[in-house]
């Protein structure tokens, strides 16, 4: 995988100081926090953190979202984890994997609290592409099962239904739901629904893909809104990304990754996400 040199300096550079650090550590806590939430208990004026903020922005470590007048700070973990491509070697990757394993096995009651809000799962990357490459990719069966091992069928018309179906000719369908907006090649948003026929009370996920040009690449943020509860959230943190690199690789290089990259992912519940 090839690394923007500068893009990892600047990731070096934000994380070096221990106040971006905390300011990263509660966005993992809580994510989605606006600037006068994130300024309670730091001691130090609303401008000052802002100026952490947008060194954090500008190593792509945090991404902001706006929700009418509010900014919602969201953590990015595209940089840390293309860090972690570089100088992890594979052989290193299953004795770390069975260290975090040991450590999640303590996790686990928390990470499956139905209680209390979870926060939204917010990814961006930047891919060599156009926009309408980039909007092809994710709504063309044909090229989402080079990548996806599924094939994503719909007309994509607000109102129509959407199936996640799986490309190994078996006809099963893992996830299906409702396009709910769409605006070629910019915008697609639609529902998740990863147990069809369960009854959620607060209805199903969202995940809300905008493609925004950004010089002569393109800028991809997903956006996985309304989860249910932090198993899903775990889940989809180590799917997302690994789906994620998958496309890029296939859009820049004409060829996807050697292997699985989801079959890497630690998280118990990664699978759900990758389907």
């Amino acid at each position: 995988m090839s690394t923007d040199p500068g893009s990892m300096d600047a990731a070096f550079k934000a994380l070096a100081d221990p106040t971006r650090r905390q300011l990263l550590d509660r966005l993992r806590t809580q994510d989605g926090q606006t600037l006068t939430e994130l300024s309670q208990h730091l001691g130090m004026t609303r401008q000052s953190v802002t100026q952490h903020l947008d060194l954090l922005v500008g190593a792509g470590l945090v991404t902001v979202v706006r929700r009418g007048r509010e900014r919602r700070h969201h953590l990015n973990p595209a940089p840390i984890h293309e860090i972690e491509q570089r100088w992890i070697s594979e052989f290193d990757r299953p004795r770390l994997q069975a260290i975090r394993a040991i450590k999640h096995t303590a996790e686990e009651l928390a990470m499956n609290d139905t209680t209390g809000s979870v926060p939204s799962y917010v990814y961006v990357t930047y891919i060599r592409a156009t926009a309408e490459q980039v909007w092809q990719a994710l709504t063309d069966a044909d090229v989402t099962a080079q990548y996806w091992h599924h094939r994503n069928v719909s007309d994509w018309a607000v109102g129509s239904s959407w199936e996640h179906r799986r490309s190994d000719d078996s006809g099963v369908v893992d996830v299906v739901g409702t396009v709910l907006e769409t605006d070629p090649p910019r915008r697609l948003v639609v529902t998740f629904e990863d147990s069809p026929g369960e009854e959620r009370p607060d209805g199903p996920s969202v995940v809300t893909f905008q493609v925004d040009p950004h010089g002569g690449i393109v800028r991809l943020t997903v956006t996985h809104e309304n989860l249910p509860n932090r198993a899903m959230l775990d889940g989809i943190s180590s799917g997302w990304p690994a789906v994620l690199a998958n496309l890029k690789s296939l859009l820049e290089t004409g060829e996807t990754l050697p292997s699985e990259p989801w079959a890497m992912a630690p998280a118990a519940h990664a699978w759900r996400a990758a389907q």
